[in-house]
């Protein structure tokens, strides 16, 4: 079997989901060029969030990195409708992460590699990234996490 991100995603036993839609005046995502930046994602699966809360206090850090994975499968998922075949992606350029967290808490890049390991899952080399992580007082709907991400695509 070719080593495509699509086998890789069935061997990590990945269904995409229906990419969520937005909620207010933003599209999902724009292509200019050959890059394409993804809106930010929540962490939802099976239309629900998988988890609400800040790191440091009701949420775990394993937990916020199970979020952040989820976030990545809903960018990956956008990428996937705007491109059709993830092979077409040849490189993830940059993630953003958001994670919603009391003040003192200071664990960000361990929780935002749940998305950074998936890419590299998914693209391989293609997936290794520069990113951002910053901790903010709230996030959308109370999720713990957003991703946002930047694509090359031929």
């Amino acid at each position: 079997m070719s080593e495509t991100p699509e086998n890789r995603l069935a061997a990590l036993g990945i269904n995409l989901p229906v990419p969520a839609v937005p909620v207010a005046n933003y599209v999902s995502w724009v292509r200019s060029g050959n890059l394409i930046t993804v809106s930010g994602q929540l962490p939802l699966r099976d239309g629900k969030l998988v988890a609400t809360g800040k790191l440091g206090g009701s949420v775990d850090e394993e937990t916020g990195a199970l979020a952040a994975r989820f976030c990545m499968i809903n960018l990956i998922a956008q990428i996937k409708a705007a491109v059709g075949d993830l092979g077409k992606v040849t490189k993830v350029v940059r993630l953003g992460g958001f994670i919603a967290c009391e003040p003192s808490f200071t664990k960000h890049a361990a929780v935002m590699n749940g998305a950074s390991d998936l890419a590299v899952e998914v693209f391989g080399d293609a997936g290794r990234h520069a990113r951002s992580t910053v901790g903010v007082p709230s996030l959308p709907l109370d999720a713990a996490v957003e991703v946002e991400g930047l694509f090359e695509i031929i």
